[in-house]
């Protein structure tokens, strides 16, 4: 079974698209082999242009996470897949107390604008979730104004600095209402 020159052409684009491909470059080849190996069975058989994309970038994400743990780029936390090249912002428990953060690189995960239509949904249906949650629990306690702290820090993007100005409150308060708020639309979620 081959794959055709399409197929072959769809699989580069994925591969280049996806995140965990910057910086990883020089690992192409085997993000590629890989990929081509675990879709090979069923590639053929899938009819739909969507529906293949869909599959081939889910058989991406697994097929770079595999080249990277087994070149070792990438190690696996507790939260996830970490860079080996990253450093821990919080310092280990063995560690002395001053810590070099001069080295320390922050990164940022690249946007994904071409979203697929479901995916676009369940985050419209999280991001409604929350909302309800936030009114909600905002009218079980209306003199936290919890939906107001909400909408300035989310919302206008405002700082808790600024926030605790507008609202005449002290910035320790407006950290404690956000962080009570979030562990309460946590547990809506639950």
């Amino acid at each position: 079974m081959e794959l055709t020159q399409d197929k072959l052409n769809l699989i580069e684009r994925i591969i280049k698209n996806d995140r965990k491909f910057l910086n990883n470059e020089d690992l192409y080849d085997d993000f590629f082999n890989e990929m081509c190996k675990r879709s090979m069975p069923i590639v053929n058989t899938i009819t739909s242009d969507a529906t293949l994309e869909a599959y081939l970038r889910k058989i991406a994400t697994t097929s770079i996470l595999n080249v990277l743990k087994d070149s070792g780029r990438l190690r696996r936390t507790r939260g996830g897949f970490e860079s080996v090249k990253s450093t821990p912002i919080e310092p280990s428990e063995n560690a002395s107390d001053s810590f070099d953060y001069s080295n320390v690189v922050v990164s940022y995960p690249k946007a994904d604008y071409d979203s697929n239509p479901e995916d676009i949904a369940i985050q419209k249906e999280i991001l409604q979730k929350i909302v309800d949650a936030v009114y909600l629990i905002n009218e079980a306690e209306p003199d936290k104004q919890y939906l107001r702290i909400y909408k300035l820090r989310y919302d206008e993007g405002m700082t808790q600095k600024e926030i605790a100005s507008e609202l005449s409150l002290s910035q320790s308060e407006i950290s404690k209402r956000l962080f009570k708020l979030m562990e309460k639309v946590k547990e809506a979620f639950n």
